[in-house]
C-alpha cells in the first residue's frame, strides 16, 4: 500500500507549520514501514494534487481550529475529515486549501478510501519559527497517533 502522510503548515508562523513539525518527528523516530511517504506540503499547492491521486491512503496533518485547547488534537478518518473539510472553509495563508485538492482528486476519479486528517489546535498564528510550547508538547502523542492509524491500515 502506497500511504502518504501529508504535514502542511508555514513554518515561519508558529503554530501553523506543527504539520511539518509533527513530519519531522516522524522522520527521527522508528522507521516506518515500507510505502509510507512523507511529504512536505508546505502552505500547499496544486502541485500535492498527483502525490495525493498517486496515493492508495492518505494521512494529513494540520494546524486548524477545532474548537478546542491550545495543543488539543482530534482525528478525522473517512468520510469525517470530508465534514471537516467542507465545513470548515477558513482564511488561510495557504496558496489553495485542502479542500481544493480534494475537488481535484474527486475529479480525477482518485480520493484515496483510507484518509483521515489530524487536526491541532494552535495557540498562536504569529511570526516564530518554533511552535509554542503547549502545541510542541502534543506532537509525539499525534505522531504515535499516526503510526498507530499505519499499523491499523496494513492490517486491514
Amino acid at each position: 500500500m502506497n500511504l502518504l502522510v501529508l504535514g502542511i503548515g508555514n513554518t515561519l508562523l508558529s503554530d501553523e507549520g506543527v504539520g511539518i513539525h509533527v513530519l519531522h518527528a516522524l522522520s527521527q523516530g522508528a522507521p516506518l514501514p515500507d510505502g509510507v511517504e512523507l511529504l512536505d506540503g508546505g502552505t500547499l499547492s496544486f502541485t500535492l494534487a498527483g502525490p495525493i491521486q498517486d496515493a492508495d491512503a492518505l494521512i494529513v496533518v494540520d494546524a486548524a481550529n477545532i474548537n478546542a485547547a491550545p495543543g488539543s488534537w482530534k482525528l478525522f478518518d473517512g468520510d469525517a475529515m470530508d465534514a471537516f473539510l467542507l465545513g470548515n472553509r477558513k482564511s488561510t495563508v495557504h496558496e489553495v486549501g485542502l479542500t481544493d485538492l480534494r475537488a481535484i482528486a474527486l475529479l480525477s476519479g482518485h480520493w484515496p478510501q483510507k484518509r483521515a486528517l489530524l487536526a491541532i489546535q494552535p495557540q498562536v498564528v504569529d511570526w516564530g519559527e518554533l511552535p509554542t510550547p503547549v502545541v510542541a508538547a502534543s506532537i509525539p502523542a499525534v505522531a504515535a497517533a499516526i503510526r498507530q492509524l499505519i499499523e491499523d491500515w496494513q492490517t486491514t
